[in-house]
């Protein structure tokens, strides 16, 4: 091993022992199975923000989307338009779901995950829904691990020269030592600062690269930047289809359906904390979005050739900057792997211990599961999924901003419309949401790895289209058909728990609700 791995060796395990120390921390405080899964409701704005937008951008904006705006003009043009759908996504996710999925999810018994929320939402006895949804996201959430799995082991394998499988293994220990240890309230913390690496680290790369670059690779660039942004499809070969535009658009539509994300909506301390959260999270995303396609671009200038375009960010940095310097700017790819894969493997380990495991030992035992027991299941789950992951990432040609895409798909389009349209509407009923989340789910599959196979048409529109759409047909639909099935009562009760939550929004708007009144009373008391 050469001084400079040596050197950026030592700033990786003291970045890492930073991180596991949090996860110790935490560990230490007595917690409830509650604040394992939600960290009891007390997140801040910054945490909040921060902590949803590093586990949303995950390892593919340091990794994935460089690498396909390094893949060439038509890569570009994709990669633009993917940052265009996200950004659009994420203010509607944080202007049309955040605060109302924050009150109603308290109001609806108090629901600590997003499928309890559904089965307390929807009355559902049965708790079909629950185990439909905790299944869903656990099966989506492991192959989007993977995804961060494959990351990590890209980058020990580039930067130390490690073999691939030993490099996976290093990058799967690491990230399941903290989830096991602290629960939700180290991994909001580590991702909080890891969200803080990731956006300095983003941002000053493509500005170092042009700052090296020479007089006529600056008119290249410009050249290649005006061809890059002329976004209306011509036909010619580097014109980026329509279809492709609206595919790429089509991610947006995710992020309704993103639990690791909206889990965070549903554990901020106030429902008034969600707009100062919701402009710290867009101006992040924005910039972090087109500083990483700018990294891409830029980078063609500065490495000519790569086996793999999705390690043109981990060549770059190595390449333009110091040996430490190096290891602080390598330890935000696996800030950006860490914050999303530990994030996944808590939502769904926590969705099948609270949601399938107690309903099972409910119906065989007879006997409800304590606090202790439900945080073991959920850190025993945790292992097995990662193991699965792992498995899954054994494939190092795979591409990780297609495993991506199609995780995000699948769960965008089982969740996205009943979690979204839960929250608007009091004629939705269970067999509405138990199709919509089936059908969503079901769609995407089928579109992935059966209509792919008979016609192009199929391959250029991204399943989450199609899968969003027919899950909000089903949702509609089927809620309209099964009216007369629902009970008097629950729909009574429905209604009830909704006009609470509208009641809770307005005093949550109103400077002189009951709230604001408490805080003025105690910031005079302090005075």
């Amino acid at each position: 091993m050469t001084d400079r791995q040596v050197s950026i060796l030592i700033v990786f395990i003291l970045y890492l022992c930073f991180m596991v120390g949090i996860g110790f921390v935490f560990s230490r405080r007595k917690m409830t199975n509650a604040d394992y899964v939600l960290g009891g409701r007390k997140l801040n704005p910054w945490v909040t923000a921060m902590s949803a937008q590093a586990s949303d951008m995950s390892g593919w904006l340091l990794t994935g989307l460089p690498g396909l705006a390094y893949a060439g003009i038509v890569g570009s043009k994709e990669a633009i338009f993917t940052a265009l759908g996200l950004l659009i996504g994420t203010l509607l996710n944080w202007l049309l779901v955040a605060k109302r999925l924050r009150v109603y999810t308290e109001v609806s018994s108090n629901s600590l995950t997003i499928s309890s929320y559904l089965g307390n939402r929807f009355r559902d006895k049965s708790n079909i829904i629950k185990v439909v949804s905790a299944i869903v996201i656990c099966v989506f959430f492991t192959i989007y691990s993977a995804s961060m799995f494959s990351a990590s082991a890209n980058l020990f394998n580039s930067v130390f020269g490690i073999p691939y499988v030993w490099a996976l293994l290093i990058g799967v220990a690491v990230i399941v030592a903290y989830v096991l240890l602290g629960g939700f309230l180290a991994v909001s913390w580590t991702d909080f600062f890891q969200g803080i690496l990731m956006f300095f680290t983003i941002i000053i790369v493509p500005f170092m690269i042009y700052g090296n670059l020479s007089g006529a690779d600056k008119t290249e660039l410009g050249s290649t930047l005006a061809e890059i942004f002329r976004l209306i499809p011509d036909g010619s070969a580097t014109s980026y289809t329509w279809l492709g535009i609206i595919s790429a658009l089509g991610w947006g539509l995710g992020y309704f359906g993103m639990p690791h994300i909206i889990v965070r909506f549903m554990a901020i301390k106030q429902a008034k904390q969600i707009k100062p959260a919701m402009i710290i999270a867009m101006i992040w995303t924005t910039l972090t979005l087109f500083a990483s396609i700018f990294v891409g671009i830029f980078g063609v200038f500065e490495i000519e050739s790569l086996a793999n375009s999705e390690n043109v960010f981990i060549e770059l940095v190595q390449k333009l900057f110091p040996a430490i310097v190096s290891g602080i700017m390598l330890s935000a790819v696996l800030a950006a792997i860490m914050s999303t894969a530990d994030s996944q493997l808590l939502v769904a380990s926590t969705a099948f211990s609270n949601d399938v495991y107690s309903l099972l030992k409910k119906r065989i035992v007879k006997k409800s599961a304590s606090d202790r027991e439900l945080m073991w299941v959920a850190r025993i789950t945790v292992l097995v999924l990662s193991i699965i992951g792992f498995v899954i990432a054994l494939d190092e040609n795979s591409s990780i901003f297609r495993l991506v895409q199609y995780a995000w798909g699948g769960l965008g389009s089982a969740f996205g419309p009943v979690v979204l349209f839960s929250l608007y509407s009091k004629k939705l009923n269970k067999y509405g949401a138990i199709s919509s989340i089936a059908v969503g789910a079901v769609t995407t599959i089928i579109w992935k790895y059966g209509l792919t196979q008979i016609s192009g048409f199929f391959v250029q529109v991204y399943e989450i289209i199609p899968g969003f759409l027919l899950a909000t047909a089903a949702l509609f639909i089927v809620s309209r058909l099964t009216q007369k099935k629902v009970s008097e009562e629950d729909k009574t009760i429905m209604s009830e728990e909704y006009d609470t939550m509208i009641k809770r929004l307005k005093e949550s708007d109103d400077p002189l609700s009951a709230d604001a009144a408490a805080e003025v009373v105690n910031d005079n008391n302090q005075q």
